[in-house]
């Protein structure tokens, strides 16, 4: 995300002048507007004019429209769209004060959000949105023989690029020359996703990764097809390939992925990376000291009031609420958890942690001290 323009009071009013750059801003920026902030976007409209023969003509204007956000009505992850709805406030020849107007922010559009009050939440998603360093960028080739999932995992989100399905005959008896046809048909088509949505100099690293032998057979193609092919940017950039072992070809063992020592190398310094580790850390001391993990909201919420949470982990679906008093209540958690001392993870939804956190409530925390008696109190 580019800021222009920041002038805001951290707990009071404001605005900032942004440019999303890809879609990772897009989905900051879904979570970044609610309901009664506003926004002014310079954007296109079809208007009627009448002309000297009588009838009337359609033009297209440029017009500044500024709106108070009464719904943000849909992001399109695919088109990268996020559709913001709400009454006009910005008086204009076209559009009269109080009309109701769809806005659409896309990529490379800039935009200006005001809100009245600037909390520790959105300060932290602006932050988190305009820091280059938080950034994963990571490319992974999850595949097995016949199914390959090209998926690129960004700051915010994994996305999936493209998915290559083949049918593969079985290689033992008469079949076998079929196979390696095919294989190799598979390889082929596998490659040209890698090419056309790979890109070395966005991404930290690319991880081919499959059960069994398939990823090898995958990389050595790869590579003779790179040098037959003079293909310089997986030439220039082989080092920069990491081969990891995954139980299926499926999106699922994404998780596995991000759990590999040697991805985790090239990675550590990023949100997803740190998401992921704190969601090791937790699932570690629920098994070898239960009595210092807690999840769900009521003993998250008890273990805090005791002062014994040291780490929490929260989703980010938790502050989309409509309802602002629950909304506020976890944003109250999270500042109370900050200045006690507290590490807090907000988790994106769309990585694969964040889907795994929301499986148990969507909030957890690792505790200073053991509070066995939680397990008394219902959920």
């Amino acid at each position: 995300m580019r800021i222009v323009r920041r002038d805001l009071v951290p707990d009071g009013p404001g605005s900032v002048k942004m440019i999303p750059v890809d879609s990772d801003d897009l989905w900051y920026v879904y979570n970044l507007i609610s309901p009664g902030d506003s926004v002014m976007v310079v954007t296109v409209r079809k208007v009627l004019r009448d002309v000297a023969s009588g009838g009337r003509d359609a033009e297209r204007v440029k017009l500044k429209l500024e709106v108070k956000v009464e719904e943000v009505a849909d992001y399109d992850k695919v088109g990268d769209v996020l559709r913001i709805r709400g009454k006009n406030i910005l008086e204009n020849e076209h559009v009269k004060i109080g009309q109701y107007h769809t806005l659409e922010l896309e990529l490379h559009r800039p935009f200006v959000l005001r809100k009245d009050v600037w909390d520790s939440l959105a300060l932290h998603v602006l932050q988190q949105a305009s820091d280059p360093a938080a950034s994963a960028d990571l490319a992974v080739v999850l595949m097995q023989e016949g199914l390959a999932h090209v998926l690129l995992v960004g700051k915010s989100m994994t996305t999936t690029r493209s998915r290559i399905e083949t049918s593969i005959p079985c290689k033992h008896g008469p079949g076998i020359a079929g196979y390696e046809a095919a294989l190799n048909k598979f390889f082929e088509n596998v490659v040209q996703a890698f090419l056309k949505h790979v890109d070395f100099n966005v991404v930290r690293c690319a991880v081919i990764a499959s059960p069994g032998f398939t990823k090898d057979q995958f990389h050595r193609h790869l590579l003779l097809e790179a040098d037959r092919k003079q293909l310089r940017p997986i030439i220039e950039n082989k080092s920069r390939i990491i081969l990891v072992h995954t139980t299926s070809g499926y999106k699922h063992s994404l998780k596995e992925v991000l759990d590999a020592p040697n991805v985790m190398n090239m990675i550590k310094d990023t949100k997803a990376a740190q998401e992921v580790r704190a969601l090791q850390d937790f699932y570690n001391m629920l098994s070898n000291d239960s009595a210092r993990a807690c999840y769900g909201p009521k003993h998250v919420e008890v273990a805090h009031e005791r002062m014994a949470v040291q780490t929490l982990l929260i989703s980010d679906e938790l502050f989309g609420n409509a309802d602002v008093a629950t909304t506020k209540k976890y944003l109250d958690l999270v500042n109370s958890v900050r200045e006690t001392g507290g590490t807090v993870h907000v988790f994106s939804s769309l990585h694969v942690s964040g889907e795994q956190l929301a499986q148990i409530t969507g909030i957890a925390a690792i505790l200073r001290f053991p509070l066995p008696d939680l397990e008394d109190i219902g959920m």
